[in-house]
């Protein structure tokens, strides 16, 4: 079992969302990733990204009815929301470090 990135992971998320959704057989074919493993990886997003947006009001009480109903541990969903969070984050510094590094070669060659 091969186990990926946490960047190679935003990548492929990043390619299966909106506006330039990529389909997993093409990404597969890419990036040399198991279909199953991609698959998998979508099912496990939505999944997290499903709970974190139906609990975002919830107060303390709410969110540990709801996780009893479903399984889940209220630290879980903490994890998950905490995870999402950073994720965009991650990728807006590095979109900016890329805007950064463009600017500065723009300016070179003039």
């Amino acid at each position: 079992m091969t186990a990926y990135s946490l960047a190679v992971q935003a990548d492929v998320r990043k390619r299966m969302s909106p506006p330039n959704r990529q389909d997993v057989p093409q990404i597969s074919n890419e990036l040399s990733i198991h279909q199953s493993t991609l698959y998998k990886w979508r099912s496990n997003w939505r999944l997290r990204g499903e709970v974190v947006l139906e609990t975002a009001g919830f107060n303390a009480t709410e969110l540990s009815s709801y996780c009893r109903e479903r399984g889940l541990f209220a630290e879980q969903v903490d994890r998950w929301r905490q995870t999402a969070q950073d994720a965009n984050a991650v990728l807006t510094m590095a979109e900016q470090r890329d805007l950064e590094k463009r600017h500065q070669q723009d300016q070179k060659e003039t």
